[in-house]
């Protein structure tokens, strides 16, 4: 008679909450998460992102705030964003020792301290007024080598200013080595690079852009970030060269859209990986929730558990406080 059932029931491992949480494979921690931040310049009150709902541009006051809140739930990290008043070609503000995000590091590690780990995203979009991410040739395209010597600046200016983890986000051939270079001469030895080596041009990063207020002014990113569609080995080989530049640790973005390239990259190093769960995937959980069509608290779990199972060690998402909130 016992032949008439099955043998193996893997059912018996899920029959209860307490069997099931015994029996996980993958667990998410705060540490693991980091919180994306903006502070904007030049306003009194935060001001929220519509396409973002619960994201702000933040004030110097709303940002500690937001900080400590991060420190207190256990999140791992915040990584910040700045917004400056005036832009030009060039992107001056991005450097500018008392520049809003030299400003914000300096606030955020005065109020959090090493309770968590404050880094920069180190990338010129959000100070330039063409809203690329490099100075441009009298053609307008990405001039990666000029480009270069602006981002090594930008990084140290961000290490003097407080920063404990550069991130440059650019994709410009080479910038690992030129930042890692020239924090070492500026006596920033100790300072660790987490890359953006595997960054797409996708189509996810629309509210980020408003967040940011980083939009191209003309054309798009496709000419140095990753074609969505490019095959893998172009990611792996990203990834090679940022490792063999100098970077301590690798990140890829979106997550969401790709747990296989999170996975191969995870399989292919030895330092830590990181994932962005961007803005876009962001809006569209928020936004079916909104509507009644998901359940909130559980959408964004499974997002998140999903890209931790693809394996990724650090994850970067506007959900970081409230997710630490309830681990």
């Amino acid at each position: 008679m016992s032949a008439q059932f099955p043998v193996a029931r893997p059912r018996r491992l899920r029959n209860s909450a307490a069997m099931r949480r015994m029996v996980s494979g993958t667990r998410l921690d705060p540490a693991e998460l980091i919180l994306p931040m903006f502070a904007k310049e030049g306003i009194s009150e935060p001001q929220p992102v519509a396409s973002m709902p619960g994201v702000f541009q933040h004030t110097r006051d709303s940002l500690r705030k937001a900080a400590r809140e991060a420190a207190e739930a256990g999140v791992g990290g915040v990584i910040l964003f700045g917004i400056p008043a005036v832009k030009d070609a060039r992107g001056s503000a991005a450097d500018d020792p008392d520049g809003v995000l030299q400003v914000a590091l300096r606030d955020v590690v005065s109020e959090v301290g090493d309770a968590l780990v404050v880094m920069a995203d180190t990338c010129l979009d959000e100070f330039t007024d063409h809203g690329h991410c490099g100075i441009l040739t009298p053609s307008g395209e990405v001039d990666n080598d000029a480009t270069l010597e602006r981002y090594a600046s930008v990084a140290v200016a961000q290490v003097e200013a407080g920063s404990q983890m550069v991130a440059p986000s650019g994709m410009m051939d080479g910038q690992v080595g030129a930042i890692r270079s020239a924090l070492d001469q500026a006596g920033h030895a100790g300072v660790p690079i987490l890359s953006y080596s595997v960054k797409y041009a996708s189509a996810f990063y629309g509210p980020f852009r408003d967040a940011a207020e980083c939009a191209p002014q003309f054309g798009d990113r496709s000419t140095h970030q990753q074609d969505p569609a490019g095959p893998l080995e172009e990611a792996l080989r990203e990834v090679r060269l940022d490792l063999a530049e100098g970077a301590d640790a690798v990140m890829v973005k979106p997550a969401g859209a790709y747990l296989d390239v999170i996975g191969r990259v995870r399989a292919e190093v030895d330092v830590p990986v990181a994932a962005y769960q961007v803005s876009g995937e962001y809006a569209m959980i928020e936004a079916a929730a909104a509507n009644g069509w998901i359940d909130r608290e559980r959408t964004i779990n499974e997002s998140l558990v999903a890209i931790k199972r693809a394996g990724a060690d650090m994850i970067l998402t506007y959900w970081a406080t409230e997710v630490a909130r309830t681990l």
